[in-house]
């Protein structure tokens, strides 16, 4: 089976990593766009710094929602195993992501030992017809809406009928809200930057800070990819930033709209596009002769790909290290069905050994 390609054409892993490299190097603007697990996003950060590109998430817009929301504004949170133990009411604003439906149905099947109630009581903040991830024991969530208003909007109303204001359109169920609020011990909000904007998750942080004023409230951030929180996490130790980081001036430079790749691309302000994911997904529009090498698990070269080397998915393939939002930290995952593909970060560390004497250094 083929693992490499040059253009069409079936190479030696070898060899399209030679080739890979020296497109690398005689780029001006690399930017590099990845999906993967830590040790993967740790070696391709090493070479941006070393090549001065820029980075993200390959489906960077919702992790930048999330990653806006802790480094602009901040945000009181609180870790899963902490919701499981004390959150008597639990409220799920907008709609999550199906990796996360799991741990719902475990939080309705459960209940709070360190609280008095019996059961947890579930809300949805949303407009009508939101998605609901399944309930166990088919319990249902009370809907908090205003009709077909926006999220933001209906947080915005929420948080003002809290606080004895008048809204022009009133939310649906408030009263049973206000009620459970009154008898609980720790409501906790679980939130997302999937389908969510920027302005109803710092909406909806000012709404737990008002009830902190008289109680305890908290939120559970639970991400839109763990592959991207991770990573932004690997980026921050690495670097003191989090993803859309540059080392265009030869250091790291924090700007989530300079270097959001897939601006970058469109605006053909980039010349080479390094992707680096397990899943072969739509690539961004590019402008102009931009040159394209894909680390990708695939049994064909990527269309339109210089460069396509085949790679295994991080905890199927290989051994890995990822992010977990069950646990909120990162854990190392045993491979489920072990391959002879190699992992990302091999992968990269081959390209930059044919660029670089030096190894990188992770």
């Amino acid at each position: 089976m083929a693992v490499a390609w040059i253009g069409d054409r079936e190479a030696l892993v070898e060899r399209a990593a030679a080739h890979a490299a020296s497109l690398l190097s005689s780029s001006r603007c690399p930017v590099f766009s990845f999906d993967t697990d830590i040790h993967g996003t740790r070696a391709a950060i090493a070479l941006a710094e070393r090549l001065g590109a820029a980075y993200d998430h390959a489906d960077g817009a919702a992790l930048a929602r999330e990653t806006m929301l802790f480094t602009d504004k901040g945000a009181m949170t609180v870790a899963p195993g902490e919701t499981r133990r004390r959150a008597d009411i639990v409220v799920i604003v907008g709609e999550l992501a199906q990796t996360h439906h799991d741990l719902v149905a475990e939080l309705a099947g459960t209940v709070p030992d360190l609280s008095t109630r019996s059961e947890r009581e579930f809300f949805l903040v949303g407009s009508n017809g939101v998605s609901v991830p399944p309930l166990k024991n088919g319990r249902k969530a009370t809907l908090l809406s205003c009709g077909q208003a926006s999220l933001g909007a209906t947080l915005a109303a929420l948080r003002a009928q809290y606080k004895g204001r008048q809204t022009s359109r009133p939310v649906s169920n408030f009263n049973d809200f206000a009620k459970a609020l009154a008898a609980a011990h720790f409501p906790v909000f679980l939130f997302s930057g999937h389908a969510t904007d920027g302005l109803a998750l710092e909406m909806l942080q000012g709404l737990i800070a008002d009830l902190n004023r008289k109680s305890r409230a908290s939120g559970l951030h639970l991400p839109a990819s763990e592959n991207g929180w991770g990573s932004a996490l690997a980026s921050t130790w690495m670097t003191g930033f989090p993803l859309r980081t540059g080392f265009a001036r030869g250091f790291p430079e924090f700007d989530p709209w300079r270097y959001d790749v897939a601006r970058m691309i469109a605006a053909g302000e980039a010349d080479l596009h390094l992707r680096i994911s397990a899943t072969v997904a739509q690539l961004p529009r590019k402008r102009g002769r931009m040159t394209l090498i894909a680390l990708a698990k695939t049994e064909e070269p990527v269309a339109g790909a210089a460069v396509t080397i085949a790679i295994g998915e991080a905890g199927v393939d290989h051994d890995a290290v990822v992010y977990s939002s069950r646990t909120g930290s990162l854990k190392s995952t045993d491979t489920r069905a072990a391959s002879k593909l190699p992992s990302a970060a091999t992968i990269i560390r081959l390209v930059a050994s044919r660029v670089f004497a030096e190894a990188l250094p992770c």
